[in-house]
């Protein structure tokens, strides 16, 4: 498997309503997992390429309380857009859902991790230029 097969699978799966892909070639398996709790969407440094669908889902009422932001995928996370500027959030801030907590680069393609509702951050969880494994805990919302 090269990385242009894998960057096509990641694509298939952003531009699916799938939750998962699993991929099997020369005894060589990838499997791709997305995390419901978190929006995922592939871009570019600077530019929106396509958000991810999701399914809809039946209304739930909103339950405030502690939660944990963790990564869809393995990658390198970037608190900020480019060195030297300020960080997406910092700990004590309130976000809103849909705002952008951090990106995560991944083949070469940014993947920007978003808040899944109204919330404070609590804890920022990881350093940014650090390498995440797909569901490490990134920020600690309440």
């Amino acid at each position: 498997m090269n990385q242009d097969q894998i960057k096509t699978l990641i694509d298939a799966l952003a531009a699916s309503d799938l939750s998962e892909l699993e991929y099997s070639e020369n005894g060589c398996s990838l499997r791709l997992v997305r995390h419901s709790a978190l929006a995922a969407t592939p871009v570019r440094r600077e530019t929106a390429m396509a958000n991810v669908a999701s399914a809809p889902q039946a209304p739930q009422p909103e339950t405030p309380g502690p939660a944990v932001c963790r990564a869809p995928l393995y990658g390198v996370v970037h608190l900020q857009p480019r060195p030297g500027d300020p960080p997406y959030v910092q700990a004590g801030q309130a976000v809103t859902a849909g705002q952008t907590l951090c990106v995560i680069e991944a083949m070469k393609v940014f993947n920007e991790v978003r808040a899944e509702r109204d919330a404070t951050v609590q804890a920022v969880l990881v350093d940014s230029g650090q390498e995440v494994e797909a569901d490490q805990p990134l920020f600690r919302l309440e």
